[in-house]
């Protein structure tokens, strides 16, 4: 019996137009009462996610870990932290979902791990044991200076002396996280047989966390930038970080090959697929370079939807680079994450459903996939902490001009009234905000005009529409703050539009144009005698023959 039976499981390419629910575990459901989410939430809520019409779930990192970085620094990669539960919660999680028809992918970090790992434990001991190059080691400079002046990513140098071995580690986020050295084919292996255990375990996926991180270059100097800016990894123009050109520190040729190794060991397990996080300068570039072909990766997202620039013109500018740079790759997109402010904070949007809603069209009308984050479905606004509430060390690092990502990793409130919002009966491990309280699950499921509701509609919709789904793409100039594009599969053509103004709007449109009968009520705009008429945050959806010319204009 296929794994889905209500799928066309004869096509390995589910992934390709999926809809992605991010978990955040600590944040999600907490069910022992220790104040941190957990995988028997996760279980528990499988009902949830499932109603919301995604097609697979992507977990954060559960794995054993010293928290430094808050699972992104991993000390055992086959182990599960005893605050996230164990082995066999994680089996059961795996099996439950598929009998849900949702898919499972995880966190894979594998450009660097914790210093508590037992590999980097060997490798610091001595110059000449076992592991001693699974590391990046550097001798200093003659005056003990460290070997070059890259940065990391979290503030300062991106070196750290060891006394064991008089020689500095490269690191490019925590010092507590040293980068493996993949010039090593000993690593190599280990990492790929990382990764097959938890293929063995039945996982669908992976997100690849900084995937363009795995290789470093010649230990050379690298250059200043011209203009201090910020960088497409949530890198503050305030961060050191951007005041260099990364050429020698990351994004390397022989990443390719690596990749390529990755994808054969995916190959493997048929319908199993990989989506890499790319931090870059020319994040829009690697994404293309890592997809394109077949034999890398099957999909990349980066940062590139995730600043604080909303307007139309600023959305649209990514997208249209995107079409013309990726041959035959497939992109990833998100408006949120663990990583960046809560969408309906860094857009604005606070308490705008109408809005909210637009954004959610916008997202869900592009070529590719979508990663969705917890939370966004309720269009949670980012919480306001105080210094004294911050864990995670950006924050800490950077305050006050940046207080770090805790504010988008609050717990989930499910309850409006219940304590702690029914995340957890103990005090949980960042505070629950009250303004959060009347977005919770249980009051928007009463509210039949809440964003949960239409975040629902439209995914539903979505996934009706191959040709939303799986389709080409076509974008139309920026007309009045109104984005206009096309999609076609198979000889069905879509016409959608988005107006992100204020104001309604109205655009010439082809005769032969006809909503669609299933349309959701999100989706609000007239076409009627060769016109559109949009409503503010109004969307469009209509149906259109092949040969009918469509050139709005106002």
């Amino acid at each position: 019996m296929p794994l889905f039976p209500d799928q066309d499981v004869s096509r390995h390419d589910w992934w390709r137009g999926a809809v992605i629910y991010q978990i955040y575990p600590r944040s999600f459901l907490d069910t022992d009462g220790d104040g941190i989410g957990d995988l028997q939430g996760v279980i528990d809520r499988l009902d949830y996610i499932a109603s919301l019409g995604v097609d697979a779930i992507w977990l954060s990192p559960f794995f054993t870990s010293p928290m430094k970085d808050f699972g992104y620094d991993v000390s055992d990669y086959r182990g599960v932290d005893p605050m996230f539960g164990t082995l066999e919660d994680f089996d059961r999680l795996v099996a439950a979902a598929h009998e849900r028809g949702l898919r499972v992918t995880i966190d894979q970090v594998l450009s660097h791990s914790s210093d508590q790992h037992p590999w980097f434990q060997e490798s610091r001991q001595s110059r000449d044991n076992p592991r001693a190059d699974w590391y990046v080691w550097a001798d200093p400079k003659p005056d003990g200076a460290p070997p070059t002046n890259w940065q990391a990513i979290f503030g300062g140098s991106a070196w750290q002396w060891d006394t064991r071995r008089c020689q500095y580690y490269l690191h490019n986020f925590l010092a507590e996280q040293p980068d493996l050295n993949f010039r090593n084919p000993e690593v190599v292996e280990a990492i790929l047989g990382e990764v097959r255990f938890w293929l063995e375990r039945g996982v669908d996926g992976f997100r690849l966390d900084a995937i363009n991180f795995c290789t470093h270059g010649e230990l050379k100097d690298n250059p200043p930038r011209e203009e201090i800016a910020e960088g497409f990894i949530g890198v503050r123009p305030d961060n050191p970080y951007g005041y260099q050109r990364h050429l020698h520190d990351k994004t390397q040729p022989e990443n390719l090959i690596f990749l390529q190794r990755l994808r054969a060991l995916l190959d493997e397990y048929p319908g199993t697929t990989s989506v890499g996080e790319v931090g870059d300068d020319d994040a829009l570039g690697v994404m293309a370079d890592y997809t394109r072909g077949g034999s890398r990766l099957h999909m990349c997202y980066s940062f590139n939807l995730l600043t604080d620039r909303a307007a139309p013109e600023d959305l649209l500018a990514p997208l249209t680079e995107m079409e013309a740079r990726i041959g035959d790759g497939w992109p990833c997109w998100a408006l949120g994450n663990h990583d960046v402010t809560r969408l309906a904070t860094r857009w604005r949007a606070e308490g705008d459903t109408a809005r909210l809603r637009l954004y959610l069209a916008f997202l869900l009308t592009q070529r590719g996939s979508v990663c969705l984050y917890q939370g966004e479905e309720l269009g949670l606004p980012e919480a306001e902490l105080t210094f004294e509430q911050l864990v995670d060390p950006a924050g800490i690092t950077f305050w006050p001009s940046y207080k770090g990502r805790d504010g988008c990793r609050t717990p989930l409130p499910w309850r409006a009234d219940a304590p702690h919002g029914g995340f957890s009966t103990a005090s949980p491990w960042l505070p629950l905000p009250d303004a959060h309280r009347p977005l919770a699950v249980d009051r928007q499921e009463d509210d039949p005009d809440s964003l949960l509701h239409a975040t629902r509609a439209l995914l539903a919709f979505r996934r009706r529409q191959p040709a939303l789904v799986k389709g080409e793409i076509r974008y139309h100039p920026l007309h009045d703050d109104v984005i206009c594009l096309e999609r076609e599969h198979r000889g069905e053509r879509l016409l959608v539009a988005l107006n992100f103004a204020d104001e309604t709007r109205a655009l010439d449109a082809p005769r032969e144009a006809r909503p669609l009968d299933d349309a959701p009520s999100p989706i609000n705009g007239t076409w009627q005698d060769g016109r559109l008429t949009l409503p503010p945050c109004g969307i469009a959806i209509a149906r259109c023959p092949d040969d009918a010319r469509w050139v709005p204009a106002p």
